[in-house]
């Protein structure tokens, strides 16, 4: 595992490099570099307060869409270094701060994310030509408000889903998912029921 002491001293090496060198060895450090992770999606506009102490110890919280207001989105991001995607609920102000598609290379591993993808093997065809086009080692997802975590073989791909960590919807549990990147490979992998989706009134 890379701790930040190693980092610390790989950027003093090869800070002396020309500014192409640098770069192309800071994005190494950054694709090989260990990372926790907490997923969410489906907030809705509802940020559950357990969900501080569940990612705590995470290096990043990655949401999978439906944020559902920017002050969610904010307090996110001041709570640990957050990448988002944007989900069809949400409005102008949270889509031109997120992507609809991220592509993210940490610990070894490709990882594309967005909102709506379909589950296996019936993927949308969008996310069916995205997968052969950017061949990520993991997809993940939200919108459907069930939690599911499966391979499928035809693309090669780690499918996540972390269910809905809000209260609107018909899951009747708060879910969200906690795991480690490292190495090209994905461990720890954790189920966290946050609790029972209130009802609204």
């Amino acid at each position: 595992m890379l701790t930040c002491f190693d980092l610390r001293c790989i950027y003093k090496k090869i800070s002396a490099c020309s500014p192409y060198e640098t770069f192309q060895n800071l994005l190494k450090i950054s694709y090989f570099a260990s990372m926790k992770v907490g997923l969410l999606s489906d907030t809705h506009g509802y940020l559950d307060p357990s969900i501080f102490d569940y990612c705590k110890d995470c290096d990043e919280i990655w949401h999978a869409g439906d944020v559902g207001n920017v002050a969610l989105l904010e307090t996110l991001e001041n709570f640990k270094p957050l990448r988002a995607v944007f989900g069809n609920i949400d409005g102008h102000d949270i889509r031109i701060r997120t992507q609809e598609t991220a592509l993210i290379s940490c610990g070894g591993m490709r990882i594309m994310m967005t909102h709506i993808a379909g589950k296996p093997p019936s993927f949308t065809k969008n996310i069916r030509a995205l997968l052969i086009d950017k061949q990520p080692n993991i997809l993940v997802c939200g919108h459907s408000h069930i939690l599911k975590v499966i391979f499928d073989k035809k693309y090669n791909v780690l499918y996540l889903n972390p269910g809905a960590a809000g209260k609107h919807g018909f899951h009747k549990v708060k879910t969200l998912l906690r795991f480690e990147i490292e190495h090209g490979k994905i461990f720890n992998m954790e189920v966290i029921e946050i609790g029972p989706r209130a009802t609204q009134k």
